[in-house]
């Protein structure tokens, strides 16, 4: 989410049928600026994409906007970068749900019946105040219109009514040529009109040659209204959509496996475009990590001729820019490194945020207004503004590099060894006692240039805040940013850029820099093989972010009533993670973990998140911690059970199957869980098989140095199309027994 113009907005909301979140509250601007991004693991269902943008104050929506033509083919969100108008929110497109129905045409003595038994509906879209709807269906075939019941206070209705049609055969002559029957879901209001909850429509075409049967998603009216041409603002989207297929751990070991003896350089080598060997070094750079070696990788990609030559400080490109020269190896810090930068900036951040301080060296951005907010005794001159401007930034700059002079225990030990290391190359490969500088500049060019200054300039984006700075703290985060840079580049480039007003900071970042250097020299000195071992296990199991046979544990609601308790639960025993709906027990952003004990008893926990976000993450981690066990089941209750009735379908029987389907994938990624192996495997088995589909061939250059290295070579090759082409066979499975299964599918 990266911009809005012309609004009076303050956050920004993505809605997906089955998933949401939303962006941080600007204030108080008519084009906000959010720099924000969310990675959703959509469901197979998934339909449509929808962005709302929301009042904070009044809770209202100021429109909606998504990109058009949103469909199961996934096309058109392929590579979306652009501003789009935002049009007025229209209840009638408001439409999600499915409806179950079955449809049969019966030849009696004289006449033909058409029946229509609507059975229910599920997942409705909420148009009442208490969260819920009053449902009923309103069918009408040649002329006729009949209804059924109205269902009160449920998302999820069932009716399970017959309704039936007598079809004349000139009415069916005529009909066959357009939509003979119109099946819509309507919401029941005592006092004004009732609200539409979806359509779907029949051929009696497709109903003469064979029966009905399943459920089907409602859709909403065709639209006439055309956009409002930009009155309502419009909202900056880039979108990018991969459709992908994850398959179970053990399909993707052989290739994590060859990965671990192999150099990936030829792989990186033969991808094509830039952005694609980013992100395929990403996720290499998580394999080798969940597998216990990314740090002899990292201290590959070290020796790349590109590295050395993008190091700062060096009186020109002493070695030749290959095809590899966009690899970043700074990644892994914020693979691994996000708690650290927590713990380090935090404090000192929220501090920031809390005093609010005015803070401006800059003479051209000076606002002599602001002066009688600074202090009580009048206006105060440019001189004492930025006086007052520059003790108060020291004082920030010194709390900040205490705080990470004093780190080096708390740095994550691969850190440290992969920084030990980098050193010793840089070492290596520049000897020459001017180059002295360059073993630490190369470890603070990602410690403090990538890692540290970025999160201080945007918290929000690295979890620091869960708001984004108001424009005073924003500029003062600025300052600061700029000075930990300075800081990082050792002084190099004090006195030579433009902005000659941060030269009073000067005296304080010089002393700084000796500081650093010892700060880097402890960071380095580290044990490698202890490090290596007290971070990373090489059992899959653990990559996991809780162990398949661990517990997870914490504070919240438990027991189905809304009390602070103490609770853990066995991993093994979850078989299904949900949402809740928030009419349940009248609170948000619930969810619900469901188990199963030896008995075969069914239990449920109710948990309570702060946000939306906080809530996709929940779901996220333990969904993915429990994806492969054994009893997971295939629909839940959205609801509770209440008053002797179920709140979501109002079923009074407890025991009754679920009304809604569960789900096992993830939701929303999770900075704090960033290994995802599966996932990770997948996307570089993908970019594999489209280099061989180009008819390259990829020559691996393995670790193994007992045979001759041209037959290793030949051998790894080999074995790397092998492993291609069993994943690629086990696709195909799996999405032949896809089709089989939604073809043969019956509720």
């Amino acid at each position: 989410f990266n911009s809005a113009s012309a609004l009076g907005i303050e956050h920004l909301s993505l809605s997906l049928p089955l998933c949401a979140c939303r962006t941080a509250t600007v204030w108080k601007n008519l084009n906000p600026f959010w720099g924000e991004e969310y990675t959703l693991h959509l469901p197979l269902g998934f339909h449509s994409l929808t962005f709302y943008v929301l009042d904070e104050d009044t809770i209202g929506t100021l429109g909606c906007g998504g990109p058009e033509g949103t469909d199961p083919t996934f096309s058109t969100l392929v590579g979306i970068d652009s501003w789009i108008n935002l049009t007025r929110v229209d209840p009638n497109e408001e439409v999600q749900g499915e409806i179950r129905l079955e449809l049969w045409v019966l030849e009696e003595p004289h006449r033909r019946v058409l029946h229509c038994h609507v059975i229910e509906a599920r997942d409705l879209a909420p148009r009442d105040i208490s969260g819920t709807s009053d449902p009923f269906a309103r069918v009408s075939c040649n002329g006729q219109t009949l209804e059924t019941a109205i269902i009160k206070k449920t998302r999820f209705p069932h009716w399970d009514e017959v309704l039936e049609f007598d079809l004349e055969e000139r009415e069916l002559e005529k009909e066959t040529r357009g939509p003979l029957l119109s099946m819509e879901v309507w919401d029941w209001d005592m006092v004004g009109k009732n609200d539409f909850l979806g359509q779907v429509e029949f051929s009696l075409d497709t109903l003469q040659k064979s029966p009905v049967k399943g459920w089907f998603r409602l859709l909403p009216f065709p639209s006439a209204e055309e956009d409002a041409g930009g009155k309502l603002g419009a909202l900056r989207l880039k979108v990018q959509l991969a459709e992908d297929r994850i398959l179970p751990s053990m399909y993707y070991q052989p290739l994590i496996e060859l990965l671990e003896h192999v150099t990936p350089l030829a792989i990186l080598e033969e991808i094509g475009s830039v952005e694609s060997r980013q992100d395929v070094a990403m996720k290499l750079v998580k394999i080798f990590l969940g597998q216990g070696l990314a740090v002899p990788f990292l201290d590959y990609l070290n020796l790349l001729p590109s590295f050395f030559s993008s190091l700062p400080g060096l009186p020109c490109p002493c070695f030749p820019l290959i095809s590899l020269s966009s690899l970043d190896p700074s990644c892994s810090p914020q693979v691994v490194g996000m708690p650290y930068l927590n713990e380090v900036l935090k404090p000192i951040i929220n501090r920031i945020f809390e005093e609010k301080k005015y803070v401006e060296l800059d003479p051209c951005k000076i606002e002599m207004n602001r002066t009688r907010r600074i202090s009580f005794k009048g206006s105060l001159s440019e001189a004492q503004i930025r006086e007052s401007s520059l003790e108060l930034l020291k004082g920030y700059l010194s709390d900040i590099m205490e705080s990470i002079i004093g780190s080096v225990e708390k740095c994550p030990p691969i850190m440290r060894v992969a920084f030990k290391q980098l050193h010793k190359r840089v070492e290596d490969q520049f000897p020459e006692a001017e180059h002295e500088d360059m073993k630490y500049i190369a470890i603070s060019g990602f410690l403090f240039l990538r890692f540290f200054a970025p999160a201080i300039l945007t918290p929000k984006l690295f979890n620091l805040r869960d708001q984004h700075a108001d424009p005073r703290t924003s500029r003062t985060l600025l300052l600061l940013a700029k000075a930990v840079q300075s800081i990082g580049n050792l002084g190099l480039q004090l006195g030579h850029g433009k902005e000659q007003w941060m030269a009073p900071l000067h005296p304080f970042i010089i002393p700084c820099v000796s500081h650093v250097k010892d700060f880097l020299d402890k960071l380095i000195d580290v044990d490698s093989e202890k490090g290596e071992s007290s971070c990373l296990n090489r059992d899959p199991s653990s990559h996991l972010p809780c162990s398949p046979q661990g517990t997870i544990s914490w504070w919240g609601l438990g027991g189905g009533l809304i009390l602070q308790v103490r609770s853990s639960i066995p991993i093994q025993r979850i078989c299904a993670v949900e949402r809740v709906d928030e009419n349940a027990f009248q609170q948000p952003h619930m969810m619900q973990i469901i188990t199963q004990d030896a008995e075969g008893q069914l239990h449920t926990m109710y948990i309570q998140c702060k946000n939306v976000n906080e809530l996709n993450q929940w779901l996220s981690a333990i969904r993915k911690a429990s994806i492969y066990n054994e009893r997971m089941l295939p629909s839940c209750h959205p609801g509770a059970f209440r008053g002797s009735r179920w709140t979501c379908c109002l079923q009074a029987d407890r025991t009754v199957h679920g009304c809604s389907r569960t789900h096992s994938a993830v939701t929303l990624g999770d900075w704090s869980d960033p290994l995802d192996p599966d996932a990770e495997a997948q996307m570089v088995y993908g970019q594999l098989l489209l280099v061989l589909r180009a008819g390259c061939i990829i020559s691996l250059s393995p670790a193994d140095h007992e045979r001759s290295f041209q037959d290793c070579r030949m051998a790894a090759t080999a074995r790397l199309l092998d492993v291609i082409q069993d994943l690629e066979r086990a696709h195909s499975a799996f999405e032949r027994r896809e089709k089989e299964e939604a073809a043969t599918e019956s509720y």
